[in-house]
């Protein structure tokens, strides 16, 4: 009896360790709040440092640039398309927690610009300090099963379906706005902006692999 007892001790274990711990609503919250805080301050400094990164935020970059558009309004019309995509496929929570995020990032690049002021900012450490705090706000919100819309949505979507790790695919689409970008920044910056995305992808893919946090929201 003590050793059939000991097995399913185990096994009760073994059960317990493989389910997931479901995030309570504040925490939703707050990372929420916390990983779009950090995404706009990279935003804001990529800007500043006249810098490109990958996904939707990279598009409302390259169109800031090229069209005087303010980012926080860009960001928010280029997302639209992709809410559709985020009900049909991730359902209606995570829809809505991608359209609060999204707002917020663009509410927050917005108000960033006031809040910190940068006299002089070096283009490398830009595009390294800027591509890692973009890298760790998705983080955040991808761990909460937030996204950013766009291609942050079909990354989400093709890693909990396919088990394509979200880091590299995106890496792949990132490397096509930024060639789209070599018509509109200089070499320089775009080489910067190709450090840049190889930082924010890579915290994604080291960070966000498969089984390796299973937070449940």
């Amino acid at each position: 009896m003590t050793r059939i007892a000991s097995v399913k001790a185990d096994q009760q274990r073994s059960a317990g360790a493989t389910t997931p711990e479901r995030h309570r609503p504040y925490e939703d919250a707050l990372a929420i709040l916390t990983g779009t805080l950090v995404m706009a301050l990279g935003v804001v400094i990529y800007g500043k440092a006249m810098l490109i990164t990958g996904s939707t935020a990279g598009l409302a970059l390259l169109l800031q640039y090229a069209t005087g558009t303010g980012f926080w309004l860009v960001f928010s019309l280029v997302n639209l398309p992709f809410y559709f995509l985020a009900v049909k496929r991730l359902g209606w929570p995570f829809a809505l927690r991608t359209f609060l995020a999204v707002s917020l990032v663009s509410l927050f690049s917005r108000l960033t610009a006031g809040w910190v002021e940068f006299a002089r900012i070096d283009p490398l450490y830009a595009a390294i300090v800027g591509g890692a705090l973009m890298g760790m706000g998705l983080l955040i919100l991808f761990r909460h099963r937030t996204g950013l819309g766009g291609i942050n949505i079909l990354a989400i979507y093709l890693q909990e379906k396919y088990g394509i790790r979200a880091g590299y695919f995106q890496l792949a689409v990132d490397l096509a706005i930024l060639a789209a970008a070599a018509f509109v920044l200089p070499a320089a910056n775009l080489l910067l902006s190709v450090v840049g995305a190889m930082v924010v992808n890579m915290t994604l893919a080291i960070n966000h692999k498969p089984g390796r946090y299973a937070g449940v929201t």
